[in-house]
């Protein structure tokens, strides 16, 4: 080690590896990945530059390099480039949006929870149950669907405002086995993928899981500007885009049709995999047209039936190019996520008997109703969010950051995820909090949950 005094050597990471065993690169990483989870490097803060961190450890420029590649894949720290290395800005946030267990007197007001509709569903199983060869769909199905499957997916879709050929699609067990499909079936651990500067904490831990790197696009009124994503691919290296164009998780905001068509014409240009999260497309009355309609060969289009027909269904629809079809239909076999046979047969029921059109047209009503309650005592608050929508984005006065507003909102007794469980890389986080309006049991709990945000904010 040099004879530097740690003390007075002005740098804001200076681990001490005088005792070390084993891999040196490994080490650091494991180093500075516990010091960041300990709170002793605070989200954003900036890391020494590499060379200079190398030559005061008196080590290699490789091994730091090495180091620094690990937490980057792990998502604890982000490179932007000409400014630096930085603690990631969600590296102290919980990225799992889970509810409560055994918490007794706590409002949920965070996971995506839609409001209860299952009597439709219920009865076409019960039908399904009475037939004779029910006990058939026990046994494996076939990878990505049957074509009847396909055909009953397709006319869903169509509703969503695409027009997609049933032989392009593929099922799998939920939105979030499609994202982490596509990832491990399209991507390689080291790949950049481009997407909002907040995003859906599922894709980010997906991402860190499989060592891929999420890039935030620059922006401008909540949408991807032209001259980040030109920026992303020219300076960042970024082999896709992942982005949410109805009602935005969690920002609630819905993409206009001009920055569709611009993310659909670079995609083509530059050869991006475009992941377009179509997850609540289906609550829109009238969809705008998807940028999958606009680049079918570029864009892999994911519609999930847990936020607009029953989480429980287990099923999402992915509308899949052509030539990466044969990748992902064996990332599904070898992950083992395919659909259940049984989810696969009542869904398709469920929509070719119409049943599907009420479920939505019930949870759209639901959703107005539990709209018009948050709208009510909070309208002296600027609050995102259309009236269909399952989500709203509440944008804090100056004193609360996310997390401080999430943490009182939770001593009286309300859950709430602030806006660090969301963010990308190095993005400074918004002073806002995401409310999950369907996930109160009722409509007087969700009052009892809005009426203790708005003490919070009144104070």
């Amino acid at each position: 080690m040099p004879v530097n005094s740690f003390e007075d050597y002005p740098m804001s990471w200076k681990p001490d590896f005088s005792k070390i065993k084993g891999p040196l690169y490994k080490a650091i990483a494991a180093k500075l990945e516990a010091d960041i989870k300990n709170g002793l490097l605070t989200p954003g803060t900036k890391l020494p530059p590499q060379r200079e961190l190398a030559d005061f450890l008196d080590i290699n420029l490789s091994t730091i390099t090495r180091a620094f590649k690990l937490c980057e894949q792990k998502g604890v720290i982000c490179a932007t480039v000409g400014n630096g290395t930085f603690v990631a800005s969600d590296a102290a946030a919980n990225p799992y949006l889970l509810p409560e267990e055994d918490v007794s007197g706590i409002i949920e007001m965070g996971p995506l929870f839609p409001a209860t509709t299952t009597d439709e569903i219920v009865a076409q199983l019960k039908k399904m149950i009475s037939e004779p060869n029910f006990g058939k769909l026990f046994q494996y199905g076939r990878p990505g669907g049957t074509p009847w499957q396909k055909e009953t997916g397709a006319k869903l879709l169509r509703k969503a405002g695409y027009d997609v050929n049933p032989e392009n699609l593929l099922l799998t067990s939920g939105g979030q086995n499609a994202i982490a499909a596509i990832l491990a079936g399209l991507f390689q651990p080291g790949d950049r993928i481009g997407t909002d500067m907040l995003t859906f904490p599922g894709l980010k831990t997906a991402a860190n899981m499989l060592g891929i790197q999420l890039i935030p696009i620059q922006q401008k009124d909540n949408e991807i500007t032209e001259a980040g994503l030109h920026y992303a691919c020219k300076n960042e290296n970024i082999k896709g885009i992942y982005v949410i164009p109805d009602y935005h998780n969690p920002t609630t905001h819905t993409m206009s049709v001009a920055t569709r068509k611009r993310i659909a014409l670079i995609a083509q240009k530059k050869h991006l995999i475009v992941i377009e999260d179509a997850i609540h497309s289906l609550l829109l009355e009238n969809p705008l047209v998807p940028i999958a309609a606009y680049a079918p060969e570029q864009v892999l289009y994911i519609s999930s039936l847990s936020k607009v027909a029953s989480p429980g269904l287990r099923l999402a629809y992915m509308a899949v190019p052509k030539q990466y079809r044969k990748k992902l239909s064996e990332a599904l076999y070898n992950m083992n996520i395919s659909v259940s046979p049984i989810m696969a047969e009542l869904a398709s029921r469920i929509i070719i008997s119409g049943a599907m059109d009420n479920i939505i047209e019930s949870h759209r009503t639901q959703n107005r109703l539990r709209n018009s309650i948050v709208d009510r005592y909070l309208k002296n608050y600027k609050i995102m969010g259309e009236p269909d929508c399952i989500i709203r984005w509440l944008i804090l006065p100056e004193r609360f950051t996310g997390e401080s507003f999430a943490a009182k909102a939770y001593q009286l007794g309300v859950q709430v995820y602030g806006a660090e469980r969301f963010v990308v890389g190095n993005t400074k986080p918004t002073g806002a909090v995401r409310l999950a309006i369907a996930a109160p049991e009722s409509l007087a709990k969700l009052e009892e949950a809005v009426k203790i945000i708005k003490k919070i904010l009144d104070k």
